[in-house]
């Protein structure tokens, strides 16, 4: 045991093991509070992303943005086309989704790869018995991308599964007429953000404007219709004066 120990927190594999140890509370501390400490980044979202990476998109949101936690939790799919193409998307936005980290929960892929990680890195420096020379920290090193590639065919299957779930693992919300707050200036065929109350928690959601007309950041709206492909809502405004 003792042994095992000195292993796992030895100069070489210290760091990853700290990283698990970290994730494991996270986890935990998730599963008991309720509360989600998901990664909060504030990334631009313009329009609709294709699965084949090769998208471009519009990076501007007019008035507001679309945090990370809700773009990382999106299922990407397939059938979603892009209308709009602007901008190209950067080298890590690619990344990012060839290897899961956007179209399933960004925490969940992360746990895995780390954790991948962190199981090659240790054995094979046991194996090899180079948990504490220059040797072992090169093996950790290498072992960041091959832990990359078993990621993503471990996690891959899952995005089924989360695609009928929201972020927070809940069976999914009835969203469909219910009246939100429009995050973004859409019009025409434009893809932006909104916000709905649903039991005092805020969600956020892709949407479209149902008839093209233009709908300003901050106006209310009302959610109509999901779109076929369940990436999305149509609305339309719904001013009360």
């Amino acid at each position: 045991m003792n042994h095992l120990i000195d292993i796992l927190f030895s100069p070489v594999n210290i760091t990853l093991t700290i990283l698990m140890l970290i994730l494991v509370l996270y986890w935990i501390l998730t599963m008991v509070s309720g509360v989600d400490f998901d990664l909060d980044v504030d990334v631009d979202v313009d329009i609709d992303i294709d699965a084949d990476i090769d998208a471009d998109v519009d990076t501007s949101i007019d008035g507001g943005n679309v945090d990370f936690q809700d773009f990382s939790s999106t299922e990407v799919s397939k059938e979603v086309k892009v209308k709009n193409r602007k901008k190209s998307l950067k080298w890590w936005q690619k990344l990012l989704i060839f290897f899961n980290f956007i179209g399933l929960p960004f925490m969940f892929t992360f746990t895995c790869w780390i954790f991948i990680w962190w199981m090659l890195t240790t054995i094979t420096t046991t194996i090899t018995g180079n948990f504490e020379n220059s040797l072992g920290y090169i093996i950790m090193l290498l072992g960041f991308f091959p832990a990359l590639i078993l990621t993503k065919i471990f996690t891959t299957p899952f995005k089924s599964f989360f695609k009928n779930l929201n972020k927070n693992g809940d069976a999914p919300i009835e969203i469909v007429g219910r009246r939100g707050i429009c995050l973004s200036k859409i019009k025409d065929d434009k893809m932006g953000s909104a916000e709905v109350v649903v039991d005092h928690t805020p969600l956020a959601i892709y949407v479209k404007s149902l008839s093209g007309v233009k709908i300003d950041y901050k106006e209310p709206i009302l959610i109509v219709k999901q779109s076929k492909n369940k990436n999305y809502y149509y609305v339309q405004s719904y001013k009360t004066n």
